[in-house]
């Protein structure tokens, strides 16, 4: 896609490559005092699990340690995990939710 300008001289288009922007996964951290219950609404209420899925996630938590509830970009990731740690204060739990690039 060359253009000619009137002196003489051509002009490429260069092609841009976008990178699309790093993946960060949410996770949940087990710990011995925030109920499985509380676990399961968490993942509904901020990551619009149904209760089977939101279960599945929440035996993962307790049977290794953490579980995967969702990869975002890196606002998004940063707005979940806050928003689960202020529902966690409020309700006086201490569940963890981090997240890391994939």
């Amino acid at each position: 896609m060359a253009t000619k300008r009137q002196d003489g001289t051509v002009l490429e288009a260069l092609e841009s490559k976008l990178k699309p922007p790093p993946l960060f996964k949410v996770m949940l951290l087990n710990d011995d005092y925030t109920p499985m219950d509380f676990v399961v609404v968490v993942l509904q209420k901020f990551f619009a699990m149904d209760l089977e899925r939101a279960t599945q996630i929440m035996l993962k938590v307790h049977r290794d340690g953490m579980g995967v509830c969702g990869v975002f970009p890196k606002d998004i990731a940063v707005t979940k995990v806050e928003q689960v740690l202020a529902f966690a204060r409020q309700h006086q739990h201490p569940l963890q939710c981090v997240m890391e690039e994939t």
